[in-house]
C-alpha cells in the first residue's frame, strides 16, 4: 500500500496529470475500454447477482458514459481560471480562481451498483487531474475482478490502480494519507471512514443512505404515480440507496392506491428469469431483510426462496414508526405503507424529526404543496412526480445531507469534489496609494472610516 501510494504521489508531483489534454485523453481511453468490454461487464454483474443486460446498461453504464461525455465536453471551461471582481481596497489589481487537483484520491465503491458508483467518482477524479486508488466491493466478486483486470492492465498503477479485498484492505488503506477520500456505502462505515480521514485532515465525500420517503397527495395522477413508484422501489430488488423506502399516502386515495399498486406489481411480473429483478446480494442481507418483516402486516408478496437469495416484491400496510421495518434503511424489495394521513403538516413534522434522507419523492400537481414540501424538508435530492431518475441527470448534483452524506458529484460537481479552488490576487508592478502603510495618520483613518460607512 505504502509503495503504491508513494508512487502515485511521485507521479502526481511530476505534474503529468495536470494538462487538460492529458485528462481528456484518459477519459476517452476509459470510455473506449468500457465500450470494448461491455459484454464482459454485463456478464460479470449477471454472475454476481443476476442483473440483466438492459438494467446494466440503464443503471450502470449509461450514467458513467454520460459523465464521461459531459466531462470531455466541458473540461476546458471547468479547469480554466475564472476572473472575479476586485474591490476598491485592492485596486488596481485583478483577482482570479484557479482550480487545481487535490492530489492522491481513494475511492471506495459499494456492491449495489458496482460499476456506476465506482466509475462515476473515478471519472470525476480523472477530470480534476487526480491520481486514484479504487477499492471496489468484495461482495460483487466477478464485477470487482473484471474492473481490476481492465483498469490495472490499461492504466499505469502510479496513475490509476484497483486494489481488491475486504475489511483488512480497507483498514490498511485508511491508515495512509490521501488528499481526497470518496466513499459510497452505509452510514456506520461512513463514520469509520470519516474518523480515519480526520487523522490526516483529508477532505471526504460520503455518499450514504437513509430512509427516503414518498408522499402521495390526493390530486396525483394515480396510475402514473403507482407505475413510477413501483419501478423505483423494485429496481435492483430495492437495493438502491435512493430507493423509495416508505410511503405516506393520503387517506382519500388509500384504497384506490393499494388496489393499483398490487395490479402494477402483478403486471410487471417481477422474477429472476424475466430480467427485471435481481438476487439479494448475499445470505446475510437476505436474512437481515427477512428479520424486518411482520407477517401480520404483509398484504402482498412475502415469498422467500433462501437458496436463490430471492424475496418477492412485498407490501406491508398499516405500518407505524414502531415497526421493525421502520428502524433502518430497508435496502430490499419491501415497501411499507404507513397509516394513511390527512394532515400534510403532520407528515412533514414526522420526516423532520428523523435523520435527513438521501432522497424524497412527492406526487402532486399542487404548486403550493410542492413549494411547502420542498422548502420545509431537508433531503439530499429527489423528484416531483417520479422516483430515482434525478441521478441520471448529470446537471443535477447528487449527494446527501446530514446523516445521508457529505458533498456531491456528477458533472461539474464531481470535478469540484476532487479539486481545490485556489484564490489569487495579482497586482501590477506600479506605485499604489500608501494608505495601508504606516504611519496611520488621522487623514488615513478618516478615509478608512468613509470606506466602511
Amino acid at each position: 500500500m505504502k509503495n503504491l501510494i508513494e508512487s502515485q504521489r511521485r507521479y502526481f508531483n511530476s505534474n503529468a496529470t495536470k494538462p487538460v489534454e492529458f485528462r481528456i485523453d484518459k477519459l476517452k481511453q476509459l470510455k473506449k475500454l468500457l465500450s470494448d468490454n461491455q459484454s464482459d461487464l454485463i456478464g460479470a454483474i449477471n454472475n454476481d447477482y443476476g442483473k440483466s443486460r438492459f438494467e446494466t446498461i440503464l443503471t450502470e453504464l449509461f450514467v458513467v458514459f454520460d459523465d464521461i461525455d459531459t466531462a470531455i465536453e466541458h473540461l476546458e471551461v471547468w479547469a480554466a481560471k475564472k476572473k472575479v471582481d476586485t474591490n476598491m481596497l485592492n485596486a488596481p489589481s485583478i483577482g482570479y480562481i484557479m482550480p487545481e487537483p487535490l492530489g492522491i484520491s481513494l475511492i471506495i465503491g459499494p456492491w449495489n451498483y458496482p460499476y456506476q458508483l465506482s466509475l462515476a467518482p473515478l471519472v470525476a477524479a480523472i477530470a480534476a487531474g487526480c491520481t486514484t486508488i479504487l477499492k471496489p466491493s468484495e461482495l460483487t466478486v466477478h464485477s470487482s475482478g473484471l474492473l481490476a483486470k481492465l483498469l490495472n492492465e490499461n492504466f499505469e498503477p502510479e496513475y490509476i490502480a484497483v486494489v481488491e479485498g475486504g475489511i483488512p484492505v480497507i483498514t490498511a488503506l485508511l491508515e495512509e494519507k490521501f488528499d481526497k477520500i470518496f466513499f459510497t456505502g452505509s452510514v456506520p462505515v461512513g463514520k469509520i471512514v470519516y474518523q480515519a480521514a480526520a487523522k490526516h485532515l483529508t477532505p471526504v465525500t460520503l455518499e450514504l443512505g437513509g430512509k427516503s420517503p414518498v408522499i402521495i397527495m390526493p390530486d396525483c395522477d394515480l396510475l402514473l404515480t403507482v407505475q413510477r413508484l413501483t419501478w423505483g422501489k423494485f429496481l435492483n430488488s430495492g437495493q438502491t440507496c435512493i430507493a423509495p423506502d416508505y410511503v405516506y399516502v393520503h387517506k382519500k386515495i388509500e384504497t384506490a392506491f393499494l388496489d393499483e399498486l398490487y395490479k402494477e406489481i402483478e403486471k410487471r411480473n417481477y422474477s429472476l428469469e424475466n430480467g427485471n429483478y435481481v438476487q439479494i446480494i448475499n445470505e446475510r442481507n437476505l436474512n437481515r431483510i427477512v428479520g424486518m418483516l411482520n407477517q401480520n402486516k404483509i398484504t402482498y408478496g412475502g415469498k422467500i426462496e433462501a437458496e436463490r437469495r430471492y424475496i418477492s416484491p412485498t407490501v406491508m400496510t398499516d405500518v407505524t414508526w414502531n415497526d421493525e421495518i421502520m428502524q433502518d434503511e430497508i435496502f430490499g424489495p419491501v415497501l411499507p405503507i404507513l397509516t394513511a394521513f390527512t394532515d400534510l403538516d403532520e407528515v412533514i413534522d414526522s420526516i423532520k424529526e428523523r435523520p435527513k434522507p438521501l432522497a424524497l419523492y412527492l406526487f402532486t400537481a399542487d404548486e403550493e404543496v410542492k413549494e411547502k414540501v420542498l422548502s420545509e424538508i431537508s433531503f439530499g435530492g429527489g423528484c416531483v412526480n417520479d422516483t430515482i431518475m434525478h441521478i441520471s441527470n448529470g446537471a443535477l448534483p447528487f449527494g446527501g445531507v446530514g446523516n445521508s452524506g457529505i458533498g456531491s458529484y456528477h458533472g461539474e460537481e464531481g470535478f469540484k469534489s476532487f479539486s481545490h479552488y485556489k484564490s489569487i490576487m495579482e497586482k501590477p508592478l506600479t506605485p499604489e496609494p500608501d494608505i495601508k502603510y504606516s504611519p496611520y495618520t488621522e487623514e488615513k483613518i478618516k478615509i478608512m472610516e468613509s470606506l466602511i460607512s
